[in-house]
């Protein structure tokens, strides 16, 4: 299994932006989905975004489209999260996970690999 790290997590206020970064360890990063979900006290862990292998193809719950955007390097075995015009509802803490399958999924319950997490905390 893939071994990943977020960064990039901190305090920022309403309308302002942060930029996500998970590090993936091993030589088999490009074959896997990757998704960013996140957490907030009290909550259940929710889907953010997904994108395929390839970047091909990326998903967005709709609380996020048209704010954050999802991207990865494969050569450098990174994926992102861009956030923008973030709200205070989007504080919580943001996990970075693996998938490796022949399908993109949006549940947690999918993905085998899991970062440690990154908080992020928008003040209003």
């Amino acid at each position: 299994q893939v071994q990943l790290v977020e960064s990039g997590g901190g305090l920022v206020q309403a309308g302002g932006s942060l930029r996500l970064s998970c590090a993936a360890s091993g030589r088999t990063f490009s074959s896997y989905h990757m998704g960013w979900f996140r957490q907030a006290p009290g909550k259940e862990r929710e889907f953010v975004a997904a994108i395929s292998w390839s970047g091909g193809v990326t998903r967005y719950s709709d609380s996020v489209k048209g704010r954050f955007t999802i991207s990865r390097d494969n050569a450098k075995n990174t994926v992102y999260l861009q956030m923008t015009s973030l709200k205070p509802e989007d504080t919580a803490v943001y996990y970075c996970a693996a998938r490796r399958a022949a399908t993109m999924s949006l549940r947690p319950a999918d993905f085998g690999s899991w970062g440690q997490g990154t908080q992020v905390t928008v003040s209003s």
